[in-house]
C-alpha cells in the first residue's frame, strides 16, 4: 500500500529526474536564462516551482489567462456535495512567493524560430527554453449535435469549474426515479478512470437522495481501467443502481438532442433526467498551432527531457504529450514536470542530469469513505516510457477502504503544495 510518506518521498525523488541525452547547451556565464511556461495547471505550476528551486538565477515566467485554477482531481466530490468548489480552487500566490513571474494573458502564437511567444494582447515574451503545458481541448461535434451550446444542457464537467457546478445543480434538480446518463468517448482522454469514479459518487448521492433513480454508463469502449475493482464495489455498495453498457449493447452514443437530454445509440433512444456527455479529446489548440502535434493529434516528445520531437527548445508536459504508458492524470503531469524542470536546469547549467524513473499515484473515490489507489512506476528505455512491474503492494492498493479515502485527501493537498506552492 502506498502511504502518504511514500508518495511524498517519490515526489522528492522525482525532482532529480533525467535530462535530455543531447549535448548540453549552457547559457553564457553571467547571462540570465529565460524559461517561459505556458499553462498554469498541475504540470505548468510544478515545472515553474521546480525551476525556481533548481535554477534560481533563471527568470521563470508562467503565462495563463486565468488568475485561479480549479482542479479536476476531487471535482467529482463537488458534484455530489462532499466538497465545495472553493475547496478545489487555488490562486497562484504560492508561485509568486517562489519568484515566478506571472503573466495573466492568453498566448496567441509561438515563434520558435525567434524563440518568443506572442500574447493575445499584442505583447511579446522572449525565451531560451519554452515549456508548453496546454492541457486538452474538446472535440465538439462528437457525438453529432454535441456542440458548445449543448454543453449548457448536457455538461461534460471534464474541465472543472462552471461545468462542475452546472452538473451538480442538474443533479439536485432531478426528480426521484429519473435516470442519470454518463457518455464515455473512445480514444485517449484525461483521467481514464474518472467516468467510473463519477458514476460511483453519483450512485452514492442517489442512494441517499433519489432512491428510485440509477446511473447508466454509455461506454464507447469494451473495457475500462480497473473494471474488476469498480464492478465488485458497485455490486457491494450500489446493487442495481449502476448499469454499464458496452458498445455492443448500444453504449456508443452517435447523436444527442441537447434540449431534451436525449441520447441516441444502436440500442435506441434514451431520454434522461441528467446527461453527462464527455466528448473525445485532443491537445489544446496552441499545441497544434505551434506545430507540436503529430498526425494522430498528440505531441511526441523525447522522454528523457520532454523536449518536443518536432520543435527544438520547446518542451511539452501534461495531458497534451505522448508519454508512453503513463496515464493522462495530474499525478503523471507532476512527475513529467519534475523531470522536465531537472532536464532544463541541467542543460542551462551545462551539465548532465541523473536518470531516474517516472511515477504516478491516483485515487478513485467510490463513496465518501471508500476509495482505492492506482500507482505505477515507469522507466525510459529505447526512446519510450514503459511501466515497470507491478508493486508487491498492488493488491492492497486496489482494495477499497476508508484508509484510502483519507489518503486521497492527503495526496490531494500534497499535489497542490507541490504544484502551486504552500
Amino acid at each position: 500500500m502506498m502511504r502518504r510518506r511514500e508518495f511524498l518521498r517519490s515526489g522528492a525523488f522525482a525532482a532529480v529526474m533525467a535530462a535530455s541525452g543531447r549535448a548540453a547547451r549552457a547559457v553564457s556565464p553571467g547571462a540570465l536564462s529565460r524559461v517561459v511556461i505556458v499553462g498554469g495547471g498541475f504540470a505548468g505550476g510544478c515545472c515553474a516551482l521546480q525551476l525556481r528551486s533548481l535554477s534560481p538565477k533563471s527568470e521563470v515566467t508562467l503565462i495563463d489567462p486565468e488568475s485561479r485554477y480549479v482542479t479536476c482531481p476531487l471535482s467529482d466530490t463537488v458534484i455530489v456535495g462532499l466538497r465545495s468548489i472553493r475547496s478545489i480552487t487555488t490562486a497562484r500566490t504560492g508561485l509568486m512567493r517562489a519568484g515566478v513571474r506571472l503573466v495573466q494573458e492568453r498566448v496567441a502564437a509561438v515563434d520558435a524560430a525567434h524563440r518568443r511567444v506572442r500574447l493575445g494582447g499584442g505583447g511579446v515574451i522572449a525565451y531560451d527554453k519554452l515549456v508548453i503545458a496546454p492541457g486538452i481541448r474538446f472535440l465538439l461535434g462528437t457525438p453529432a449535435g454535441y456542440d458548445q451550446a449543448a454543453t449548457l444542457h448536457m455538461p461534460h464537467a471534464w474541465q472543472a469549474g462552471a461545468q462542475t457546478e452546472l452538473l451538480a445543480a442538474q443533479l439536485r434538480a432531478m426528480a426521484d426515479g429519473g435516470i442519470v446518463g454518463i457518455s464515455v468517448p473512445t480514444g485517449l482522454m484525461r483521467c481514464p478512470p474518472g467516468p467510473y469514479e463519477r458514476a460511483s459518487l453519483i450512485a452514492h448521492w442517489l442512494k441517499l437522495h433519489r432512491p428510485r433513480s440509477k446511473v447508466l454508463i454509455f461506454d464507447a469502449n469494451n473495457h475500462f481501467p480497473r473494471q474488476d475493482v469498480f464492478t465488485r464495489a458497485w455490486e457491494e455498495l450500489y446493487p442495481g443502481r449502476i448499469e454499464w453498457i458496452p458498445p455492443g449493447d448500444g453504449g456508443a452514443i452517435t447523436r444527442v438532442e441537447a434540449h431534451t437530454r436525449t441520447l441516441y445509440s444502436s440500442s435506441g433512444t434514451h431520454r434522461l433526467a441528467v446527461a453527462n456527455v464527455i466528448p473525445p479529446q485532443a491537445p489544446a489548440a496552441l499545441a497544434l498551432d505551434a506545430g507540436l502535434a503529430s498526425g494522430h493529434g498528440w505531441c511526441p516528445i523525447n522522454p528523457a527531457s520532454f523536449e518536443s520531437q518536432l520543435v527544438p527548445d520547446v518542451h511539452v508536459i501534461g495531458d497534451a504529450c505522448i508519454a508512453g504508458a503513463m496515464p493522462k492524470s495530474a499525478s503523471a503531469a507532476r512527475s513529467q514536470a519534475l523531470r522536465c524542470a531537472t532536464a532544463i536546469a541541467a542543460e542551462l547549467a551545462g551539465r548532465a542530469a541523473p536518470a531516474t524513473d517516472l511515477d504516478s499515484v491516483c485515487y478513485s473515490m467510490l463513496g465518501p469513505e471508500s476509495a482505492f489507489a492506482m500507482s505505477g512506476r515507469f522507466e525510459v528505455a529505447d526512446g519510450d516510457i514503459r511501466q515497470l512491474g507491478a508493486a508487491a503492494s498492488q493488491a492492497a492498493e486496489l482494495t477499497p477502504s476508508a484508509q484510502h479515502a483519507t489518503e486521497a485527501a492527503a495526496w490531494y493537498e500534497d499535489m497542490r503544495a507541490a504544484c502551486f506552492g504552500g
